[in-house]
C-alpha cells in the first residue's frame, strides 16, 4: 500500500502525523507529507487508514 498527500490542499493540522507516525511527518514548510516514498508496513495500515479518514480536508490517499 502507498500513501499520499495533496499538499496543495492540507492545512497543516498535524493529526495525520500525530495518529501514524510511521507513515506522515510535518514538513519544514509546515504542511504534511510522507515518509519513505509513501511506502505504508503492514503494521502501519490501519493507522494510516485512520489518518486518512480523519483528515479534516479529506488530502490523504492510500492506494
Amino acid at each position: 500500500m502507498k500513501a499520499s498527500i495533496d499538499r496543495s490542499g492540507c492545512i497543516g493540522c498535524g493529526l495525520c502525523s500525530e495518529i501514524c507516525p510511521d507513515v506522515f511527518f510535518m514538513a519544514d514548510d509546515g504542511l504534511a507529507d510522507v515518509l519513505a516514498d509513501g511506502d505504508i508496513a503492514s503494521t502501519a495500515e490501519d493507522s494510516a487508514s485512520e489518518a486518512r479518514d480523519s483528515c479534516p480536508v479529506s488530502v490523504i490517499s492510500i492506494d
